[in-house]
């Protein structure tokens, strides 16, 4: 109950006044720092600020009301890489902007998070909310990808046709809502074929994740890791249509029924204008 009132208390800070027909966003993100990787090396990681930020400040400015959730409920961590202007379209002042911005709303504050847990939100109804996001940062790959509160909650967004939106490493998250998520991505681990269910619910979507060829640009940014598989192989094999596009590291957004599904950092904008689009 203190956490729902804080984060309610923190919505009405930053809304600054009653909007008529606000809708309810619920933003899902990992409660991991880091990610195992190969060999046993680890990544510190967590949540990109682009990806949550450039889509949270325009359903704020919308007057839409905001839910952030973890698995846990406990708060999330940013990448710190993330944190450049590149990410940005090179504008230093969107960067701090964003920044301060995730400061004022405390989510990242051990103390002070407004942040609820899944089981919370469960309590609360998913029917109280009009859509779900779920940004990227490699940490849904550690947690997100095997949860079975947001198996349920995603199952239950599937079957209403509620909006489903998923940024970059997010989409991995869909695959929660495998029967045997666990063992299909231990398979996947262990550098093993997997089966997945032969009915997933998203199987034929048309989707798109941040695809191998930026894997392997990225990989500098593992310092001689290496990860475990990469979520489009992954999603591939669970049944998923994947639509990478052809030039890596720019904006990319599918778009298949209740599914909005970005590639890269580069495709938050467009991810948010259009879950902006269906929520009124």
């Amino acid at each position: 109950m203190k956490m729902l009132m804080t984060l309610t208390a923190t919505m009405a800070i930053v809304l600054g006044a009653t909007h008529a027909h606000a809708g309810n966003i619920l933003v899902v993100l990992s409660d991991e720092n880091s990610l195992d990787l190969k060999d046993g090396k680890v990544f510190e990681t967590g949540f990109y600020l682009n990806e949550l930020m450039q889509p949270v400040k325009a359903f704020l400015d919308a007057g839409h009301e905001l839910t952030f959730a973890t698995p846990k409920g406990m708060a999330p961590s940013v990448d710190r890489t993330s944190i450049d202007r590149m990410y940005f379209g090179g504008d230093e002042t969107a960067m701090r902007e964003s920044e301060a911005l995730l400061g004022k709303l405390k989510i990242t504050s051990p103390a002070e998070t407004p942040v609820v847990s899944l089981s919370r939100v469960e309590q609360i109804g998913y029917d109280h909310f009009d859509a779900v996001y779920v940004p990227g940062g490699h940490a849904p790959m550690q947690d997100l990808l095997v949860d079975a509160d947001l198996g349920e909650l995603l199952r239950h967004f599937h079957a209403s046709g509620k909006t489903t939106a998923l940024m970059c490493h997010g989409p991995i998250a869909l695959l929660s809502t495998l029967s045997e998520s666990v063992a299909f991505t231990g398979e996947l681990a262990a550098g093993r074929q997997a089966a997945a269910d032969a009915g997933w619910i998203y199987a034929g979507y048309r989707m798109t994740v941040f695809s191998n060829g930026e894997e392997e640009m990225a990989k500098p940014l593992l310092k001689g890791g290496e990860m475990k598989f990469y979520p489009q192989d992954a999603l591939t094999l669970a049944g998923g249509a994947i639509a990478n596009g052809d030039t890596p590291f720019q904006p990319n957004m599918i778009v298949d029924r209740e599914l909005i599904t970005g590639q890269n950092p580069a495709s938050a904008t467009e991810v948010a204008a259009e879950i902006l689009k269906r929520v009124q």
